[in-house]
Formats: structure tokens, C-alpha cells, sequence
């Protein structure tokens, strides 16, 4: 079954905020934790989202951030000011990242883009709430970590690939699971088309799919938009190692055909892939932002070695 991202997904598990930028709320029997935390100026809604769900938004005791891209940390600073009591985990180059003033303006450049979309989420955000700040990580996440929540237990896992802090939180008792962007999104709205979202590397991409795979999910919580339940997570998990591995022939034919310009590559690849379609939920910076990513990195995979360049020369 596939159902949005939105509301009471599990007894234990709520999906607050946009159903686009899930916050997902998971509720133990001693500690309530939150995985990620969307858009900067979409904070008062996870905020008041938490009051509905805990009945007192300081129930929730933690946050863990799936990565470091501006739509899964965004409205984590916001949180932590309303919230002083609220300990966040996140994969240790994050700190080092949220120090980089250059990367914070990139993360609200982009968040902003979404703002017009989303103008009556805003509503009672003062504007000092708004943009992505530099927040502190209290809890450093590493591969093979066991949170007790209290008749849950949250397992980390390091799945790099669409970035390199990317982390999947496991919950075996009620076989869950919260990839982040680790094994991508539906990129239509009707959740047709898989979106590939590799960003880093390709090859830890496909690992990390294969590396959740393992896990046998039965509910796997996208980051954006949709829920899996059952079969339909199985069939998703094939289908996007699938899509993975077509979407990388598809970028080495556009580079082919545009004699290796990657910037010309990136343009036709918009074009095709983007432009002529209505139907893509991903707002275009971040479709190109990502895309760029994703081409720059398989033509540096296909390019000789600096070495091998030399020995021919």
C-alpha cells in the first residue's frame, strides 16, 4: 500500500508539518524522537504540528536529521530555540558544515525558492524564525548506534551516496524504516516515476539501496511525499535500484551526445527531463542543483586518471 506522508502513519508514528517535507514524529515508551525537520520557515507548523501530537511540543526529546540538505535540517534552529531541552543527532561533518557561511546561503537561497509555494505555512513565524542558522548537534550518529526510545529502538546506519553524511534509522520491532533520500523519491505527483538521488556518488548510492534492502522493511517512510507499506516496499526498493542504474546510462548518452560538455549535457537534460514535463514536484533549483551534481560526478567517473592521462602522453 502507499498512502501520503501525513497524519497518524503507525500507532507509534506521525508524519507533521508539509506531507512534501515530512517531520516524522516516533513515539517510545520513555523517549519521543523526531526525524527531520524540513523547510526553515515551515518551523511554526512542526511546532504546533508537535502540540497536536504530544498534547506539549517539550515531549519531544530528540531530533535526528537524516542528512544536511536545506529540506531536512531546515527548521532545525527554530526548533532548538523554542524547544532549549530538544537534543539533535546528526552525522559528524554536519557541525563543520553549519560553520560554512558560504553552504548556510546556499541552504536558504534554495529554501527560499519554495517560499511562494508555501506563503500560508509561514503564518505565526516571526521573521527572525525564517532563515536556516548555525545550531549545535548534541548527539554525533555513527554507523551501527542504538537509540532505546522505550519499546522501540532506533538503529543508525551510515547509507552515503546522495550525500556523504546520509543516515537511515531503522526500528525492528515495528519493521521501519526512514531513508532520508538514501534510495530517492517519486518525482511525479502521481508517484509514478522514481526520482534518482545520488548526489556524491553513485556507487554508495547503490550500495546503500542494496544495504536497505537487507533490512526487509515492511513500512519505509520516504522523505517526501509518500509512505510504503508491505509489498509495495519491496517493489519500490527494486524499481529505484532499476531506475538508478538506467538513470546512469541515460546521463552518459547526454554527455556523448553534447562531445562530453557537461554543462551542455546538464542543459539538454533539463530540458528533456524537466521542462517539457508539468508534473515534477521537485522545484527547479534543486532539480538542477542535483543535477548538476549527478553529471559532474559521472563525467569525473568516466574522464582518465590524471596517472593514465600522463603515461599516454
Amino acid at each position: 500500500m502507499k498512502r501520503p506522508s501525513e497524519g497518524r502513519i503507525h500507532e507509534r508514528i506521525t508524519a507533521i508539518g508539509s506531507r512534501s517535507f515530512p517531520g516524522y514524529v516516533v513515539e517510545g515508551d520513555e523517549l519521543t524522537l523526531m526525524i527531520d525537520c524540513g523547510l526553515s520557515f515551515l518551523g511554526p507548523r512542526y511546532l504546533s504540528g508537535l502540540t497536536e501530537t504530544l498534547g506539549e511540543a517539550s515531549r519531544l526529546d530528540l531530533l535526528f536529521l537524516t542528512h544536511s540538505h536545506y529540506d531536512h535540517l531546515g527548521a532545525a534552529s527554530y526548533l532548538k530555540r523554542h524547544l532549549p531541552g530538544l537534543k539533535i543527532g546528526a552525522h559528524e561533518r554536519v557541525p563543520a558544515l553549519l560553520q560554512k557561511e558560504s553552504a548556510l546561503a546556499v541552504m536558504n537561497q534554495l529554501s527560499q525558492s519554495h517560499a511562494a509555494a508555501f506563503s500560508s505555512s509561514t503564518a505565526g513565524g516571526n521573521a527572525q524564525d525564517v532563515p536556516i542558522e548555525p545550531f549545535p548537534i548534541d548527539m554525533v550518529l555513527k554507523h551501527g548506534d542504538q537509540y532505546d526510545l522505550g519499546g522501540l529502538t532506533c538503529h543508525v546506519y551510515e547509507t552515503p551516496g546522495h550525500t556523504r553524511d546520509s543516515l537511515t534509522f531503522h526500528f525492528p520491532e515495528i519493521a521501519t524504516v526512514f531513508p532520508g533520500d538514501a534510495c530517492g523519491a517519486f518525482k511525479n505527483r502521481a508517484a509514478t516515476d522514481i526520482q534518482v538521488q545520488f548526489v556524491s556518488s553513485f556507487q554508495a548510492y547503490v550500495d546503500s539501496i542494496r544495504f536497505i534492502m537487507t533490512l526487509r522493511p515492511r513500512l519505509l517512510c520516504l522523505a517526501h511525499s509518500w509512505v510504503l507499506e508491505g509489498d509495495d516496499v519491496d517493489e519500490y526498493l527494486n524499481r529505484t535500484l532499476a531506475e538508478t542504474l538506467r538513470y546512469r546510462e541515460m546521463i552518459e548518452n547526454y554527455l556523448d551526445a553534447a562531445g562530453g560538455d557537461v554543462e551542455e549535457a546538464i542543459r539538454r537534460i533539463t530540458h528533456d527531463d524537466y521542462d517539457t514535463r508539468a508534473d515534477v514536484v521537485q522545484m527547479r533549483d534543486s532539480y538542477i542543483a542535483n543535477l548538476s551534481a549527478q553529471v559532474r560526478h559521472l563525467a569525473e567517473l568516466r574522464a582518465p586518471t590524471k596517472k593514465g592521462a600522463a603515461g599516454t602522453s
